[in-house]
């Protein structure tokens, strides 16, 4: 139980679980909806993955990475409460918002990663 509050006690990590709690997403989508570099996101990745909370799927040369079964249904209250009191605060609200317009928008893995520059003030200037 510390091991899973100590992955849990990073902001970034929350912000990345906020967006995987309604998204299935790569690095590189992560990396561009948080804003932050993609050795950064991996790690977090890597921590959430190793202690079980997050599970990946190999799609080509990507991996989509979403909250795991097996943490939902062991970690059914925590889970509820990170959804309806942490997630619910302004600034995963704004994370929310920019990873829902990117969802709808036309863009996908290959596209940001080719035009990640645009991708980044397309999402974050609005």
């Amino acid at each position: 139980m510390a091991e899973l509050f100590k992955a849990l006690g990073d902001e970034n990590r929350l912000r990345i679980l906020n967006l995987l709690s309604e998204f299935r997403l790569c690095v590189c989508e992560i990396e561009m909806v948080l804003n932050l570099s993609q050795s950064n996101v991996s790690r977090h990745l890597s921590k959430l993955k190793n202690i079980g909370i997050i599970s990946g799927d190999k799609d080509g040369q990507w991996i989509h990475y979403e909250i795991s079964d097996k943490f939902l249904s062991e970690n059914e209250l925590l889970y509820k409460y990170l959804k309806e009191v942490t997630f619910e605060d302004r600034n995963y609200q704004e994370d929310y918002r920019v990873c829902k317009e990117y969802v709808d928008s036309p863009y996908d893995c290959q596209t940001i990663t080719n035009k990640k520059e645009f991708m980044m003030k397309f999402l974050h200037d609005k």
